[in-house]
């Protein structure tokens, strides 16, 4: 398989700053590509080792393309992620003046993270949507737009001026990006894991996702992220797109997703690795009766009353 991998592009974009910041980038060819569904694409083809993209941000979340994309076709895994604080400057060509800017553009995901910044200062202007922030400012290059939100530091790859900076609705904003390949063993654990999962009802019926969500609580197993996305069925039908903390390795996790799978329609894995927002050290401790060897303890007693041995 090509020593490569693909990326949200074009060169330029919040996604390509966030690869470069995994050491092993370094020793790979990055292929920009025009859209998620293509960046994964090249990896289900054979055309990519991995791809690296976009799946959720701090003030809209989950990243919805990435997430179906996930969800259907060909299976693939998540095996790193990174979060990466945005923010974001509005890039014109030089010499345009705000008064002047009648159209901006940037990727879908950009437009919750500087609305009030754009109702204050650009109330007028018509948004539209581009396949990422990166291509905004080709586009903006090209004459398609007067101005596009992007890394400040696009605005030299693509020359165009900054005309301000630092815009943000939300503080501390972040998108988290995923290193997606094709199912293999996952990493070993390092204590501070995540484990990402999708879930299909056998059946919509009352209290059907207190039952899916149940599997995880009994067990002490934390959720992180939980979103609906629709399965194409028709009104009404979903999955559940969930990250849990933990990794598939530690017996809690492992005996949710097995009661899981007993009751779901279908479960797919999307794989457990090294969580990128806390240290091992940081952790929080397994609820009283969840820690591993409290499930071997238990698991050794059920054998020996089976045994006669209680």
């Amino acid at each position: 398989m090509p020593a490569s991998y693909a990326y949200l592009g074009p060169e330029g974009t919040f996604t390509e700053v966030a690869l470069r910041t995994l050491p092993e980038a370094a020793t790979r060819e990055l292929v920009p590509m025009v859209s998620v569904p293509a960046a994964l694409d090249a990896v289900r083809n054979g055309d990519a080792e991995a791809a690296f993209v976009p799946i959720e941000n701090s003030v809209e979340g989950g990243i919805t393309t990435t997430l179906d994309e996930l969800v259907a076709g060909e299976p693939l895994m998540i095996y790193r992620e990174v979060l990466l604080s945005i923010t974001f400057a509005l890039l014109v060509r030089p010499g345009t003046r705000l008064s002047e800017i009648k159209t901006v553009t940037a990727h879908p995901a950009a437009q919750p993270q500087v609305r009030n910044w754009l109702k204050a200062n650009l109330p007028d202007a018509v948004w539209e949507s581009a396949a990422s922030n990166a291509d905004g400012a080709r586009l903006v290059r090209e004459g398609r737009y007067d101005a596009a939100f992007a890394g400040e530091f696009a605005a030299a790859r693509y020359g165009l001026q900054a005309l301000e900076t630092g815009i943000h609705d939300a503080e501390n904003a972040q998108t988290r990006f995923v290193l997606v390949g094709r199912p293999a063993r996952p990493a070993a654990p390092t204590g501070a894991d995540k484990t990402s999962v999708v879930l299909w009802q056998r059946d919509d019926h009352p209290g059907g996702l207190r039952d899916l969500l149940g599997e995880f609580a009994v067990r002490g197993v934390n959720l992180m992220l939980l979103q609906s996305r629709p399965t194409g069925a028709g009104i009404g039908n979903y999955c559940f797109c969930i990250d849990a903390e933990g990794h598939i390795s530690d017996r809690r996790v492992a005996e949710a997703l097995m009661g899981l799978k007993r009751i779901c329609l279908q479960v797919r894995f999307l794989g457990s690795y090294p969580r990128a927002d806390i240290k091992v050290d940081d952790v929080r401790v397994p609820l009283p009766g969840t820690s591993d060897d409290e499930f071997m303890s238990a698991a050794d007693w059920v054998a020996r009353c089976q045994d006669g041995r209680f």
